[in-house]
């Protein structure tokens, strides 16, 4: 048995210094690779604080950079108040002079003397590159904006518009607020008539009676016209509207075409008609001295009232307009009487022959013919105390010869069928009031026609009894 161990303990001796010296390189080895470790990431560290350390040296530098512009725009801002400032007290002294002198100047002192306007103070230079708000407009921009006209044709552009083209433009843009001859629908502007009448109590005025010169007319409809849709209307367009309105006033014939070539041939009836304004020298010091504080009344009563108050145009005017509602203009042509020939001896039998045509006529057919004149009452008045309006009145007009009312202006094609001796018998007004411009060239009458054969025999019946 001791023989035995004897021979075991060396053994396990030797094994013990064999695992010793194992776990002792082991050991070792992991140390080393701890230490290995631990170094690469000292270094990454030290690699980022280097990083941070830059990234808050670049933040310093813009920081300052940031606060020596702020101190520079406050700088400029301070200077421009100032500045600012001090043409304001400049404005406020010359102000106060310029009240003093008038009042001085209506009293009868001695003058005092205002100091010399030497401009807006200087003001401070920009800073290089600008301030950074807007840009320089373009040529075109400009071009844009820069489109009026001055009396002298300054600024006129290149183009031209017949009164036949300008009929159509204006009838189908402008009708509907001025009435299909620009006599005004409603309570809408009229543009045509008052001729005359400037020296009355209750003057018109429109293009034809008072403007003086041709080109606000352009300049305006060219800028803000038609309503709603300014500036749409091409430079064509505006220059045949511009004819038609010369011809609505007589101005120039049907076949009239206007141009910017011949825009200052064209004479306005008011052109002398306008004064240089005197006022400042007249009246300005009777009116700029103390008001009258006392004996004042004791109370104020109201004397007057307004009568009148349907004066400013509703929208729904013009909408009953386009609609075909017609006008209501209450306007008299204030023309001269056409001087004509005397018609031929057989007017008065065609006269009398048409009469007998209409001696007799259905009342059913003339009730219906009634109804049927209320599109033409915008223009046309019958009955007793009937007036010239647009168109002239109908009293007797069937077996009448045409163009002979007095006092109105006919147009060329009806001054020459006056002359011819031609009369409105059944036939005639039949053809005429199916298509106006068909029957009679060159007509001022813009109404299309009435396309119903029944109630072009119901207007003939009503108006065959309307005597003269």
């Amino acid at each position: 048995m001791s023989k035995s161990l004897n021979l075991l303990m060396p053994a396990l001796g030797g094994a013990a210094i064999v695992l010793g010296a194992a776990y002792g390189l082991s050991t070792r080895d992991y140390r080393a690779q701890e230490a290995e470790m631990a170094q690469t990431q000292a270094e990454t560290a030290t690699a980022r604080a280097a990083a941070a350390e830059e990234k808050a040296g670049a933040a310093s530098e813009a920081a300052k950079t940031a606060e020596a512009r702020l101190a520079e725009v406050e700088a400029e801002a301070k200077s421009a108040v100032d500045a600012a400032t001090e043409e304001l007290e400049a404005l406020k002294t010359r102000l106060a002079q310029a009240e003093e002198a008038a009042r001085n100047a209506s009293s009868g002192d001695a003058p005092v003397k205002v100091a010399a306007d030497t401009g807006p103070a200087e003001t401070p230079a920009a800073p290089e590159g600008g301030y950074g708000i807007g840009r320089a407009a373009l040529p075109e921009e400009v071009a844009a904006w820069n489109i009026d006209v001055s009396p002298d044709g300054t600024g006129l552009p290149v183009g031209s518009g017949s009164v036949e083209d300008g009929e159509r433009i204006f009838s189908e843009n402008c009708a509907a607020c001025h009435g299909e001859f620009a006599e005004g629908a409603g309570n809408w502007p009229k543009l045509a008539g008052g001729d005359g009448s400037l020296a009355d109590e209750d003057p018109l005025k429109t293009v034809g009676s008072y403007w003086p010169y041709l080109s606000t007319t352009f300049d305006y409809v060219h800028r803000s016209m038609p309503f709603g849709a300014a500036q749409t209307m091409s430079v064509d367009d505006t220059y045949a509207i511009v004819a038609y309105i010369l011809y609505s006033n007589y101005i120039v014939e049907d076949d009239f075409v206007l141009s910017n070539e011949n825009f200052l041939d064209v004479e306005m009836p008011n052109a002398d008609g306008f004064i240089v304004d005197d006022r400042p020298e007249t009246e300005y010091a009777k009116w700029r001295v103390e008001p009258c504080m006392v004996d004042c009344k004791p109370s104020v009563e109201i004397t007057k009232r307004a009568t009148v108050l349907d004066v400013t145009p509703e929208e729904t005017a013009a909408k009953d307009v386009a609609a075909g509602g017609g006008a209501s203009s209450q306007d008299e042509a204030k023309v001269e009487p056409v001087s004509a020939e005397t018609p031929s001896a057989e007017a008065p039998k065609a006269e009398e022959s048409a009469k007998a045509e209409t001696a007799s006529a259905d009342p059913e057919l003339v009730a219906a013919g009634e109804k049927v004149f209320g599109k033409c009452k915008a223009c046309h008045e019958v009955g007793a105390g009937a007036k010239n309006k647009t168109g002239p009145e109908l009293n007797g007009v069937i077996g009448r010869v045409m163009g002979s009312i007095d006092g109105f202006k006919y147009s060329k094609g009806f001054q020459q069928a006056h002359d011819e001796g031609r009369v409105w018998d059944e036939a005639a007004m039949a053809e005429f009031m199916a298509n106006p411009k068909a029957f009679m060239k060159g007509t001022r009458m813009s109404f299309v026609g009435l396309k119903k054969d029944e109630d072009v025999a119901a207007l003939i019946a009503y108006l065959s009894t309307i005597p003269e």
